[in-house]
């Protein structure tokens, strides 16, 4: 089981790689947001998706005589086993796919299944071990589980959906998911002694927490990990960092703005869809000691967004797969060794940008 999840989680992210920045593009990410939002409807027991009839029936006498070929016979029934998904692991298993795919992260693929795949397995060793003397009982807890992958697919949905909705939308619905999720696990219901009580405080935390980010989307904040930014902050928080930046469109326009420049020069490849660079805008760039510092730079900014052929043709110039990514030049020239890929919070960068000498 372990060795076909991994092999499909590596499958998924090679695959995935090559059409990543093909695949952002809104009515993609919306066909993908709407299929996790089905997956988790199906984890609600709308209905149920499994693989069709002829082809387990087809898998499941290969296992059966597989199983009378030993051990190797039993480690193959295995392999095939995991092929039948079951309507209980079906939405989550495909969505992990797609998520992967969406990453394009071959370590993250191979690694995540193969956990995956071990959390599925280790129990069934247990059991096996046990003689399944302590086989947990079908009940209404399988029923809350499955609820709850529920809650993570939509949760998923929405994370992908706000790359390409105003962030004001995208705090409405979190605010809705949220509230909607506490009051759905009973966050308002009367609860009964012991372990009831404590899961009721944690669902009404979340519902809590719901509510403060309805207030955060009425007062103007956009990032729901702090939903009162813009009541608890002395003056006027700024929605983006993008007027420090001079945009650049092509491999030409950088040319000249280096030309041009007297100081260091950053550039900054950004995308809409890229949450490592919206990061970037929101959390790292907006810290007054970083401003302090990039205001020695001339900063530039490579908005490939809508991976156009001038976008592409700037990628490839500096052997860059996508965003996000932090380029470092003086007197014209890249310094390698300071290029930066993926984020770094503030403390983080300030340091790197020490190593400038600036």
């Amino acid at each position: 089981m372990s060795f076909a999840y991994t092999l499909a989680g590596v499958l998924a992210a090679l695959f995935g790689a090559n059409l990543q920045a093909s695949l952002q593009n809104p009515w993609i990410i919306s066909v993908f947001s709407a299929i996790f939002i089905l997956l988790a409807l199906s984890m609600f027991g709308f209905y149920e998706i499994k693989m069709p009839s002829f082809i387990q029936t087809k898998i499941s006498k290969k296992t059966g005589e597989m199983q009378t070929q030993g051990v190797f016979g039993i480690a193959v029934m295995g392999f095939l086993s995991a092929l039948i998904v079951g309507p209980c692991v079906a939405a989550p298993l495909a969505g992990a796919l797609i998520y992967i795919g969406q990453s394009g992260d071959v370590a993250l693929g191979g690694s995540a299944l193969f956990v995956m795949s071990l959390g599925m397995g280790v129990p069934l060793l247990l059991i096996g071990t046990a003689a399944g003397r302590y086989m947990p009982r079908p009940g209404l807890w399988m029923q809350t589980i499955s609820a709850l992958f529920g809650v993570v697919l939509l949760g998923v949905a929405l994370w992908m959906l706000s790359r390409i909705i105003p962030a004001s939308l995208s705090m409405v619905l979190w605010s809705l998911l949220v509230v909607s999720t506490a009051i759905y696990f009973g966050a308002l219901e009367p609860s009964k002694e012991g372990l009831a009580k404590l899961l009721k405080s944690f669902w009404f935390l979340c519902l809590v927490y719901g509510i403060l980010l309805f207030i955060g989307f009425v007062s103007g904040a956009t990032n729901p990990l702090r939903p009162l930014e813009t009541l608890t902050s002395k003056g006027a928080v700024e929605t983006s960092t993008s007027s420090l930046f001079t945009k650049v469109k092509s491999l030409e326009e950088l040319n000249l703005q280096l030309q041009a420049s007297k100081k260091p020069v950053m550039l900054d490849f950004y995308a809409d869809w890229c949450v490592n660079c919206v990061e970037f805008d929101q959390l790292t760039f907006r810290d007054e000691r970083v401003k302090a510092k990039l205001a020695h730079f001339t900063l530039l900014k490579a908005d490939v967004t809508y991976n156009t052929p001038d976008d592409k043709a700037l990628q490839k110039a500096f052997n860059i797969y996508g965003p996000p990514a932090i380029l470092f030049f003086k007197e014209g020239k890249e310094v390698h060794e300071l290029r930066l890929v993926g984020f770094k919070n503030a403390d983080e960068f300030l340091a790197h940008l020490d190593k400038l000498g600036v």
